[in-house]
């Protein structure tokens, strides 16, 4: 009786030696194919859910900063807007004094006394003005005259706090914390002051017999403020204002 020698090809696929009669080493390669395609998939999947999470923390940092940004903008521009209405009452001070320089001074030896600087750059300049044929020059010119007439006076809406040309007045305000209020009158429409007419719209005669009160006709200015912290140059407000006299 002849053996028979059976041969066993061992072949070598992907790595893996499998017997070719019986098959098993097909199934471990098999396997071994699988379980590699798997681990890429899920290294896709964390790479991929890494990169949402990046996004949404940095989302979340920027709200999170822009928010900050904005609180403290609205706070200084809150803190500036204060200061000018403030400052308001200055500016209305002064042209209630009409130009005078003798009470132009007193105005501003007030505010040193006070420790607040001051200056009105609009005194040195060459601004002139006529009403009713009467000439009138620097600040008074702006403060009696209607803008139509004014020679060398500024009437632009810019205000630079660098240059002293572009504003008519410039104040100093607060205690601990100092703001520069910088002022300007850009146009000025002529009125009449006329005489307070006291009780005569109440009921009561006039004493005067033919004395014809004339009617009062105010004079309107448009003015443009700024005012700016005298230590951070970006907490400013500007203000444009129509104020009747």
């Amino acid at each position: 009786m002849k053996k028979m020698v059976i041969i066993t090809e061992q072949k070598s696929r992907s790595g893996v030696s499998f017997d070719s009669l019986s098959g098993e080493g097909r199934e471990k390669a098999e396997m071994s194919i699988g379980s590699k395609s798997e681990k890429g998939m899920v290294l896709i999947v964390v790479l991929v859910l890494s990169a949402v999470v990046l996004a949404l923390i940095t989302a979340l940092i920027y709200m999170v900063t822009s928010g900050t940004q904005i609180s403290g903008a609205q706070k200084r521009y809150k803190s500036s807007l204060e200061a000018a209405k403030g400052g308001n009452e200055l500016l209305y001070r002064l042209v209630g004094l009409r130009g005078d320089e003798t009470d132009n001074q007193m105005f501003t030896d007030a505010l040193a006394d006070a420790g607040l600087t001051s200056s009105m750059p609009i005194m040195t300049s060459l601004c002139t003005g006529t009403s009713n044929g009467s000439p009138y020059y620097k600040l008074e010119a702006k403060l009696k005259t209607p803008t139509t007439s004014w020679v060398n006076c500024n009437s632009d809406l810019a205000i630079n706090p660098d240059n002293s040309n572009t504003y008519d007045v410039v104040f100093q305000m607060g205690a601990t914390t100092r703001y520069n209020l910088y002022a300007k009158i850009v146009q000025t429409i002529d009125g009449i002051a006329g005489a307070d007419l006291g009780l005569v719209n109440n009921g009561v005669v006039s004493g005067g017999t033919g004395e014809i009160t004339p009617m009062p006709k105010p004079y309107l200015y448009a003015m443009e403020i700024l005012a700016s912290s005298s230590t951070n140059t970006f907490e400013r407000t500007k203000l444009s204002i129509l104020y009747q006299y």
